[in-house]
């Protein structure tokens, strides 16, 4: 029996632990700093990698990195100088997230169906770009920007204001030293996730987040606001074009330039007229698709997650999955992505269904009690038998938690039915 050490404390965190306690080969899963619904928090940040290491050591943990911030600042690295057995890519595999410029150019050189794109650190060279193209763009933030480092815009003026927004007023900090400006391409995004040891990877359930703030995707991106799983939008053929041509492709690059990626990789796809392009790499679980994902996991994650670090994916059967739906809402405190409210009273944990699970995020306990901690704070997740029934689940659980701050979307996994 090993311990599992989870470091982050978002409702990914919270899913991954929660599946890794079903393992019968772990003894105790730590959450490093956890959340309000997490067993066994330990007290340490995730940019503490010396606090973490030493914890993993002396409590005979095997680790399993959630965010993206550790994972691109080393972790795995520094865990790999002291042999601790750790999930997840190394800091240059990481730059696949942690610069899209970096990930950009990797697409071009290696010819991965991508945006074409440019990129800029000038203001004004940027504006007259903008203005020389007749097609709409996105503007995007190098670095990491949890999630929100995207401007979608829809004419010249609004990419002007990306522009000012990114490179100018520096909302997204040094994020946003550099840009890149690349094509729109319109079309339906979905979520493709795969598990790689380097050599092979195996396709995780496929998935669609919800990144807009409101209603049929209205407004600005989030972390996302609900997902769903699996996705009729990508079905068996357009899977095993994205498998070979995107995820194979990339491992195997990545391999021939010297880099073995260890871990989840997760490609933002935008489908347009059947053709699939990668929109943005991440190296790690998706959130909110982790909590459907890992809701309708039908194996034991500890073992395929331990041989990704061992590189013997390939011993291992295909991944097998419950033939349900899965639905995710996310439950967020009032006027996120801005400002919003914490420490609100949360209540209606003991009324939930045994077909649903409440993954916390931005919740800590106090005194007993469950307390709002973040602007993403619940994501109620739920199984169906159909994407209908699934949907019903999830929101007649969500209607059950209450606080005064409480926001949700209504039309999480309403994408997907047009598609059934």
């Amino acid at each position: 029996m090993v311990n599992v050490l989870v470091i982050g404390s978002g409702g990914r965190e919270h899913a991954l632990s929660w599946k890794l306690s079903q393992s019968n080969k772990v003894d105790t899963v730590f959450t490093a700093p956890g959340n309000g619904g997490t067993q066994n928090n330990v007290s340490i940040n995730v940019d503490d990698l010396d606090g973490l290491a030493d914890f993993a050591q002396k409590n005979n943990c095997f680790t399993v990195v959630g965010p993206e911030d550790p994972l691109a600042a080393g972790i795995v690295d520094e865990f790999n100088k002291l042999n601790l057995p750790i999930f997840g890519p190394t800091q240059k595999a990481a730059q696949l997230e942690s610069s899209k410029i970096w990930a950009k150019n990797f697409m071009k050189r290696n010819e991965i169906p991508t945006a074409r794109f440019e990129i800029f650190d000038d203001p004004k060279k940027a504006q007259e770009y903008v203005k020389s193209l007749d097609y709409n763009v996105v503007v995007k933030a190098d670095g990491l920007a949890a999630g929100k480092g995207v401007i979608v815009c829809g004419n010249i003026d609004e990419a002007i204001s990306a522009i000012q927004t990114i490179l100018v007023k520096k909302t997204f900090g040094d994020a946003g030293n550099r840009i890149i400006i690349e094509e729109r391409i319109d079309g339906i995004e979905a979520s493709y996730i795969a598990l790689s040891d380097g050599d092979v990877a195996i396709p995780m359930a496929s998935s669609q987040d919800h990144k807009r703030i409101f209603d049929n995707d209205e407004g600005p991106n989030t972390g996302g606001m609900g997902a769903y799983s699996p996705t009729p939008i990508i079905d068996d053929n357009l899977a095993k074009i994205i498998q070979e041509q995107i995820i194979e492709k990339t491992i195997l690059a990545m391999k021939n330039e010297g880099i073995l990626f260890k871990g989840f990789l997760y490609a933002g796809i935008m489908i347009r007229e059947g053709k699939p392009y990668v929109l943005e790499y991440n190296v790690r679980m998706g959130d909110p698709e982790c909590q459907p994902i890992t809701m309708r996991m039908d194996f034991d994650l500890y073992d395929y997650l331990v041989a990704s670090v061992d590189g013997t994916l390939s011993s291992l059967p295909e991944s097998s999955w419950k033939p349900q739906f899965a639905v995710c809402v996310v439950l967020a405190s009032k006027g996120y992505p801005e400002s919003y409210s914490k420490n609100d009273e949360i209540s209606g944990f003991d009324s939930i269904p045994k077909n649903s699970v409440v993954f916390h995020a931005g919740t800590k306990k106090s005194d007993g009690k469950i307390l709002s901690n973040g602007g993403r704070v619940l994501g109620v997740t739920a199984l169906g038998d159909t994407l209908n029934s699934a949907i019903a689940n999830a929101y007649s659980a969500a209607e059950k938690i209450n606080w005064s701050q409480k926001y949700n979307r209504c039309d999480i996994g309403k994408k997907g039915l047009s598609y059934l």
